[in-house]
């Protein structure tokens, strides 16, 4: 699942300045990926040779995805797959109404407990019915073009 997302739901929209500089990063990033592999990298300071940090590959290939995202112009957030969400921001993340959601939710479809009168959503929960939903979605257009294709119709 490639869902990136921040848990305040607060995007950051980069400036052009920082998608020029998003693009040229992740280029540089995925190369040393590609020749690399699974190897961390170790960043020293400018100037401070002795302060370094290692960052291990899956820290990497997640930057290079965000720095992807940003270099397209769109906003990234980060969400922990265990987070829990509130029905507001499950919606969100749906693209449906809240009450739609709810209504998925008292179905049995997602699963999700309940906090006093509130109910939570686990994000790794509402991924797993986002990519059911959307391989069906896939499953069926395709049909239609199959069926579309035997009926001539010109696409």
């Amino acid at each position: 699942m490639n869902a990136i997302a921040l848990k305040s739901f607060d995007p950051i929209i980069p400036t052009e300045k920082e998608s020029v500089q998003a693009q040229q990063s992740s280029r540089v990033l995925a190369r040393y990926l590609k020749a690399h592999g699974t190897e961390p990298v170790e960043l020293a300071e400018p100037g401070h040779p002795d302060q370094r940090i290692t960052l291990p590959a899956a820290a990497l290939r997640l930057l290079v995805d965000i720095l992807t995202q940003m270099a397209q112009g769109n906003a990234v957030t980060l969400i922990p797959v265990h987070a829990e969400l509130t029905t507001q921001e499950a919606a969100d993340l749906l693209n449906v109404s809240r009450p739609y959601l709810v209504q998925l939710l008292e179905a049995g479809k997602i699963p999700h407990r309940k906090v006093g009168t509130r109910r939570r959503v686990l994000f790794r929960d509402l991924m797993r019915y986002k990519s059911v939903e959307d391989e069906a979605r896939l499953k069926a257009l395709d049909a239609l073009a199959e069926q579309g294709q035997k009926l001539d119709m010109g696409y």
